[in-house]
């Protein structure tokens, strides 16, 4: 019996400190990607000592169990009928025939000849994942709030699409959006962009796409131009540079895993798509036509890391372009999305007061 007790014991210890981490890093490398590396290369990759950073990693998502009420306060909403009358489901639009959900605001009189501003939400998702449904409550909440009418599209992820897929169905959305004003009673000159994580980082890049009169757009010029003008802002809170998001995932061991850069096709497209280095090559011109940013950031988040928003705020400073910068104490990267679907949340009201201050500043009415 004894010699049986220290046996065991030693086994479940080398099984919670080398067998349970590597189990499940492999089994996460298993299902995302192993690493890019030729032959047995990728298995000898994969198995180094960082896999602990790996296994933490895919632990600490166990952590959105938390958020299983949430879901279906979600999924229940969005599937009930008599919230029809809150808002347009399912409008197709774009090239590729993507769909989006339109929210009216509720405090506002549609009988009236009054247009209301437009807020276009692009979710995150690491650009592989995601979809407008999930995100029902926070576009009801926020057309409320910011007295808005508020759209929520979908655009094709990784693999259906590269990042570049994703700017131009974004892109389409702000064109159908500066069509279908007048039937849906908004004003399609007051468009005020918000985005979080990887939708942060498009919302950013679509708009200095269009500011460049990107030909891969296959928009008219003028049309791009048209876009520009209408946008007041943009309030984010994600990803700009992505080498230094990559260096991040790379301490995390998440880099091989992760989506991102298999949609920026490959590690060589980083300057490319990150709005960093494209607002360090504009014109004086150019930088001109940039509309302010508002950017908000959790101090607690681990995913993207707080650094991101200060360092693109010191650069957009240092050019001379509006922004303004909130770091928002012990709030992580999921709940700076999460608690703005519902007033209960702990941290819906100083979210949502940064939100409203630069949203009126934006649209001249603070």
């Amino acid at each position: 019996s004894g010699l049986k007790c220290n046996t065991s014991l030693p086994v479940a210890m080398g099984f919670m400190l080398v067998g349970l981490p590597y189990s499940i890093s492999l089994a996460a490398q298993w299902l995302y990607g192993w690493p890019n590396k030729p032959g047995y290369k990728k298995y000898m990759e994969a198995l180094k000592p960082r896999i602990y950073c790996l296994t933490r990693a895919v632990l600490e998502t166990l952590k959105y169990l938390q958020y299983g009420r949430l879901y279906f306060q979600w999924k229940s909403w969005y599937k009930n009928d008599k919230n029809r009358e809150h808002y347009e489901k399912g409008i197709t639009f774009g090239r590729r025939g993507n769909k989006l959900d339109l929210y009216h605001p509720p405090n506002v009189d549609r009988s009236k000849d009054v247009p209301s501003p437009l807020v276009v939400f692009i979710y995150g998702g690491a650009w592989g994942s995601g979809d407008r449904s999930i995100y029902c409550l926070l576009a009801r909440q926020m057309a409320e709030e910011l007295s808005a009418t508020v759209i929520c599209p979908d655009y094709f992820t990784y693999p259906k699409a590269n990042v570049l897929g994703m700017v131009q169905d974004i892109a389409d959305c702000l064109i159908w959006a500066r069509e279908s004003g007048e039937k849906f009673n908004f004003d399609k000159d007051n468009i005020v962009l918000i985005g979080h994580s990887a939708g942060a980082h498009l919302c950013a890049l679509t708009t200095l796409f269009l500011i460049d009169a990107r030909e891969e757009l296959f928009i008219e010029v003028s049309i791009q131009r048209d876009i520009i003008l209408a946008i007041r802002g943009v309030i984010l809170s994600g990803v700009y540079n992505i080498m230094d998001h990559y260096e991040h995932e790379q301490k995390r061991a998440v880099e091989y895993v992760s989506t991102m850069h298999k949609a920026m096709n490959g590690v060589e497209n980083f300057p490319y798509y990150s709005p960093t280095h494209i607002l360090e090559k504009f014109s004086q011109d150019k930088l001109s036509r940039v509309p302010p940013f508002a950017l908000l950031h959790g101090t607690s988040d681990i995913i993207v890391p707080v650094e991101s928003s200060m360092k693109f705020s010191e650069l957009l400073t240092s050019l001379s372009i509006k922004v303004s910068l909130f770091l928002l104490p012990k709030v992580d990267h999921t709940e700076i999305v999460t608690d703005l679907m519902a007033s209960d949340r702990h941290f819906y009201h100083p979210i949502y007061s940064c939100i409203k201050q630069e949203y009126k500043r934006l649209l001249g009415t603070y």
